[in-house]
C-alpha cells in the first residue's frame, strides 16, 4: 500500500487543459485511466484526505505509485483517447461494462459450406449471423422449432451431419421434414442456401412476403383438393404469425432507436438497453457496473462513458465482420439479406449506431457525445431524453427493467463479493502478506506415463478467473522420450514464466511513446504487458519438493516481491518455502475454497491441453508425409482394403490398383508404411 502524498504532483505542475490521465502501480501497470475537462481540477480530487474518497477510489490511489497525463486539443479527443487506452491497458479499477447475464441468441453459420441454425451463448465469431438477444433460452428454441417448419434449414452439429452423410440416411428431423437433409442429397447445396436465404430474410424483418407466399400456396392447395398439403401450410402460417406476434410493435412510426435506462444505488448502477428496429423490440441487453463516485453528475459521466465504449466496440466489431462480405458472396450466401439487416453497413453508414439514441438523463457534455456518436455512425444521431408519448412510456419500462436487474444482481452477488473479499483477507493474514493478493497465478503439470507432458498457468484477479491471461506450456527440458520429472517440470514453468516477466519489463515501450495519441495498439506489446508485472501470490500444485524447486528459481532470477506456496492434493496442505511443516487452513475457510478453486482450474486447464496434444498425436498418420496424398485419397485407400492392417499387408501392385493411384504414388505409400528397405524388398 502506498501513500498518495508521496507521488502527488508538485503544485502548479498539472495543466488546466482537457486531457487524459493514467495511474500506474509500482510494477508500471496501468490501473486506472480517466479523462477531464480540466486536468488540474480533476486530479486534485484524488489527493485529498483518504477518508473523503469513495472506497474504490481510495483503493486505487493506494495501489498506484505514480500518475501521468496527456493534454489533448478538445474534450472529444479526450473521449477518444480514454476509450483507446481503456481498450489497450484494460485497467483494473476502470468500470467494466459486463453483461449482467449471457443472453441467448439464434445463430446462423453463414460461413460454413452447409450453413446451420443453432442456439448460442457467448462471444461473437466471424462467419456467423446473430439474431437476438432473447430474454430466455426457451424463446430461441421455440423460434427455431417454429421456423424450421417453414424453412427446413440444417440445425445439427458437424459431427451429426458427417455421421449421417457417411450412413447415407437422414436423421429424424429429415424424415419429419423439419430439415431439408442436404447430408444425403435430398436438396443440393444451392437449394439449401436458398432456404437459408429465406430464413435470414425472415429473421431480418421481411415477414410480409413469407406470409403472402404461404397464404397463396395454402389456397392453391385447397383449390386443387390437396387438403393434406393445405393443412400443413396452414400450420406453417400459424407458426409464422406466432413468431411475428412475439415481436410486438412498440413505436408506431417505424422508429430505429436504442432506448437506454440507468438505475443506481450508492455502490453500483444497472444499465438496460432495448434495441428497437422498425418500431419493434428486437433485443434487450443489460449491464451492472460499480460506481466510483456519488452524485448525479457522476451518473451522467458514467452514461456518457458507456455510450462511447458500447458503440465504439460495436462499430469495431462490425468493421471486422465487413471483410466477410466478399467471402460470403463467393460462397453463395444471400448478399442482399446480409446487407439488409439493421446491424450491417449500407453506403458508409454504420447501422449498429441507430438514428435515435434515447436516454433517461442527459449525459455529460451532451452535444459533444452526440457529435462523437455521429462520427461513429457516419450520419447524424439524435441523442435526447424523451419527454412524452410512446417513447417516454417505453423509457419507463426500460427503467423498471434496470431497477429489477440491479435488485436481482444484489441478491445474487452479495454472497460472492463478501466471500471473495473474506478469502483474500484470510490469505493475507495466513501468509503474512503486506497486502491482499489481488492477482494470483497457479501452475499444474499433466501427462500420462511421461508422454505429451504439458503445464498450465491460470490467473485469478480479485478472486475471479481472468481467462485471457491463461497460458499453456509444452515441457521441453524436464520431460521427453517417455519420462517426466514433475518437480523439474514445475521449476521449468516457473523459470519460463518469470524469465518472461523480466524480459517483458525491459521490452516495454518508452512512456513517451505510449503517450502519443497517434500510437496504434500493438498486439505484441499487449502480450508483453500481461507478463510485465508479477502476481502477488504464485501457487504450485504439489508439496514441499515442488515449492523448493520453485523457490530455487525465484532465488536464481532475483524474484523477491512474490509470495510462493504449494497445495498438496492428499490432505489439502499448504506448503510455504523453508518450512518443515505445512500450513493447515481451516477446511471450511474461504481462503481454502479459493486455493482449491485455483488448483482445480489449473488442473482442468492442464488436462484439457494434454488431451488435445494426445489426440493430435494419435490422429497423426504414417501416410501424412506422402506428397500428393490428401485426405480423400487416404480415406479411399483405407476403405478399399477395409482396415489399416490389411493395407499394411498389401503389395505395391495391389495399392496401385486402387482408383486414383499410380505406380509412383503406390510405391511412396508402401515405403511410408514399411520404410524404404521394406519397399525395396517387395517391389
Amino acid at each position: 500500500m502506498t501513500d498518495p502524498a508521496q507521488y502527488r504532483p508538485a503544485p502548479g505542475s498539472i495543466p488546466t487543459e482537457p486531457g487524459v490521465y493514467k495511474f500506474r502501480d509500482p510494477s508500471g501497470r496501468v490501473v486506472y485511466v480517466g479523462k477531464a475537462k480540466n486536468l488540474r481540477a480533476r486530479l486534485s480530487n484524488y489527493f485529498q484526505d483518504l477518508s473523503q474518497l469513495h472506497p474504490r477510489t481510495r483503493q486505487m490511489v493506494t495501489t498506484a505509485s505514480q500518475v501521468e497525463w496527456t493534454v489533448v486539443a478538445s474534450e472529444v479527443e479526450a473521449l477518444q483517447l480514454e476509450y483507446t487506452w481503456i481498450k489497450r491497458f484494460d485497467p483494473r479499477f476502470n468500470v467494466k461494462y459486463r453483461d449482467d447475464k449471457t443472453y441467448p441468441v439464434l445463430a446462423v453459420s453463414t460461413g460454413e459450406r452447409i450453413p446451420r441454425a443453432f442456439f448460442y451463448r457467448g462471444p461473437r465469431r466471424k462467419g456467423v449471423r446473430y439474431f437476438g438477444p432473447y430474454s430466455h433460452a426457451w424463446a430461441v428454441r421455440e423460434t427455431l422449432d417454429l421456423l424450421t417448419r417453414v424453412f427446413p434449414v440444417r440445425t445439427c452439429s458437424k459431427g451429426v451431419y458427417n455421421r449421417h452423410e457417411s450412413l447415407g440416411r437422414p436423421c429424424l428431423l429429415g424424415y419429419i421434414d423439419k430439415c431439408s437433409a442436404p447430408c444425403v442429397g435430398k436438396v443440393s447445396e444451392q437449394e439449401h442456401r436458398e432456404i437459408v436465404k429465406g430464413f435470414l430474410r425472415f429473421m431480418a424483418g421481411h415477414t410480409d412476403a413469407v406470409v403472402r407466399d404461404l397464404n397463396a400456396r395454402m389456397h392453391e392447395a385447397a383449390a386443387e383438393m390437396d387438403f393434406e398439403r393445405a393443412a400443413r401450410l396452414r400450420d406453417d402460417l400459424q407458426a409464422v404469425q406466432k413468431i411475428t406476434e412475439q415481436q410486438a410493435v412498440v413505436l408506431g412510426d417505424g422508429t430505429d432507436a436504442d432506448v437506454i435506462g440507468v438505475w443506481a444505488d450508492e455502490l453500483e448502477a444497472a444499465i438496460q438497453m432495448f434495441h428497437v428496429r422498425a418500431g419493434r423490440i428486437r433485443g434487450q441487453r443489460g449491464w451492472v457496473v460499480e460506481r466510483t463516485e456519488d452524485g448525479d453528475e457522476a451518473l451522467a459521466e458514467l452514461l456518457q462513458t458507456f455510450l462511447i465504449q458500447f458503440y465504439s466496440d460495436a462499430v469495431e466489431q462490425e468493421e471486422s465482420a465487413a471483410g466477410l462480405e466478399e467471402k460470403i458472396d463467393r460462397r453463395g450466401v444471400d448478399q442482399e439479406s446480409h446487407q439488409s439487416t439493421p446491424w450491417t453497413r449500407d453506403d458508409g453508414i454504420h447501422r449498429v449506431v441507430p438514428k435515435e439514441v434515447l436516454i433517461d438523463r442527459e449525459a455529460l457534455d451532451l452535444e459533444r457525445t452526440k457529435e462523437m456518436l455521429g462520427t461513429l455512425r457516419g450520419a447524424a444521431v439524435d441523442l435526447r431524453v424523451p419527454q412524452r408519448g410512446d417513447k417516454r412510456a417505453l423509457m419507463e419500462t426500460v427503467q423498471k427493467n434496470a431497477k429489477d436487474a440491479l435488485r436481482q444482481h444484489k441478491m445474487k452477488r452479495v454472497g460472492d463479493l463478501s466471500a471473495r473479499s473474506q478469502a483474500l483477507q484470510e490469505l493475507q493474514e495466513a501468509l503474512g502478506l503486506e497486502q491482499a493478493p489481488l492477482r494470483i497465478e497457479c501452475t499444474d503439470i499433466s501427462h500420462i506415463q511421461g508422454t505429451d507432458v504439458v503445464a498450465s498457468l491460470v490467473v485469478f484477479e480479485d478472486g475471479l478467473p481472468k481467462k485471457q491471461d491463461y497460458r499453456r506450456y509444452h515441457i521441453k527440458e524436464a520431460a521427453g522420450d517417455g519420462h517426466s520429472n514433475d518437480v523439474a517440470s514445475i521449476a521449468e514453468v516457473t523459470r519460463r514464466r518469470f524469465a518472461r516477466h523480466k524480459e517483458d519489463v525491459r521490452a516495454l515501450p518508452d512512456e513517451a511513446d505510449e503517450a502519443r495519441f497517434e500510437d496504434e495498439a500493438n498486439p505484441e506489446q499487449e502480450q508483453q504487458r500481461r507478463f510485465a508485472y508479477p502476481p502477488q501470490l504464485f501457487v504450485v500444485d504439489g508439496g514441499a519438493p515442488q515449492v523448493a524447486a520453485a523457490q530455487a528459481v525465484f532465488d536464481e532470477l532475483g524474484i523477491v516481491d512474490v509470495a510462493l506456496i504449494g497445495i498438496a492434493k492428499r490432505l489439502e496442505e499448504v506448503w510455504v518455502p523453508g518450512d518443515d511443516e505445512p500450513l493447515i487452513l481451516p477446511r471450511n475457510s474461504q481462503a481454502m475454497y479459493l486455493i482449491q478453486q485455483l488448483r482445480d482450474e489449473a488442473h482442468r486447464f492442464a488436462i484439457n491441453f494434454h488431451r488435445q496434444q494426445r489426440s493430435k498425436r494419435m490422429r497423426a498418420s504414417e501416410l501424412d508425409a506422402v506428397p500428393g496424398l490428401g485426405q480423400a485419397r487416404r480415406k479411399a485407400l483405407v476403405q478399399h482394403f477395409g482396415s489399416v492392417k490389411k493395407l499394411k499387408a498389401a503389395s505395391v501392385e495391389e495399392i496401385a490398383g486402387v482408383k486414383g493411384f499410380g505406380p509412383k504414388l503406390a510405391q511412396a505409400c508402401f515405403e511410408a508404411l514399411h520404410g524404404a528397405d521394406g519397399g525395396a524388398s517387395k517391389s
